[in-house]
């Protein structure tokens, strides 16, 4: 992702909020699975400007719950996006913000402007939403309420807690093959396990945080 440009910059000083930076309220809907998500960002990268800031994709996926950003940084990890220099870096400093705010108990997500004002390619950002249609379409044929212990209540901290972690190690991430990807994978199921109400998708999000962490593990030996 790069810096600003004027053009960027003026465009999102008209969202920015008194009291200090914030992302856009966004959508009064949010996106209720992987495709739905994809429709959003899709709105986003709908745009005459070559760069796509941070900024303009939280306000088409919302910012007034956490879980569909979740879903957001977790698919974009997955994509061929992650191979964009800074990206991961970025990510992860976004994953972080939001859940020390989700522990916290914030009813809207907040973000620095420096992080919102960064860009990634328009070209780019289509390619990597292309890229995800055929398996969210997948995905969501099989997503319904269920085991809803595992979404709810105290589970939801736990989930917090883990996507912090993941944020944390996501650097060295990088240097393990494949390993980032399946972080992106658990996260973006944590994103819309929360949104669902799918316990049983929370349960796979966890197995494949212990394919990381053995990935890790396995590295390091």
């Amino acid at each position: 992702m790069s810096g600003p440009d004027e053009k960027t910059r003026s465009r999102h000083d008209a969202v920015s909020k008194p009291g200090g930076p914030s992302a856009a309220p966004g959508p009064q809907h949010q996106a209720s699975d992987l495709e739905e998500l994809l429709d959003q960002l899709g709105r986003a990268a709908d745009t005459d400007h070559t760069g796509i800031t941070a900024d303009d994709i939280l306000s088409a996926v919302g910012t007034r719950t956490f879980a569909p950003l979740l879903m957001l940084v977790g698919s974009l990890i997955a994509s061929p996006l992650s191979g964009i220099p800074g990206m991961p870096t970025v990510v992860a400093i976004i994953i972080l913000t939001i859940s020390v705010q989700m522990l916290f108990g914030r009813k809207h997500i907040w973000l620095p402007r420096w992080l919102l004002d960064r860009t990634v390619s328009e070209h780019k950002l289509n390619q990597a939403i292309e890229w995800l249609r055929p398996p969210a379409r997948f995905i969501d044929r099989f997503i319904r309420p269920r085991l809803s212990v595992l979404v709810k209540g105290p589970a939801f901290a736990v989930i917090a807690v883990l996507c912090a972690v993941i944020a944390l190690g996501m650097p060295l991430l990088e240097f393990v093959p494949f390993s980032s990807s399946i972080a992106g994978v658990a996260l973006a199921a944590f994103g819309l396990a929360l949104v669902s109400g799918d316990g049983l998708l929370a349960l796979l999000a966890y197995l494949a945080l212990g394919a990381v962490a053995w990935m890790g593990l396995a590295a390091l030996l």
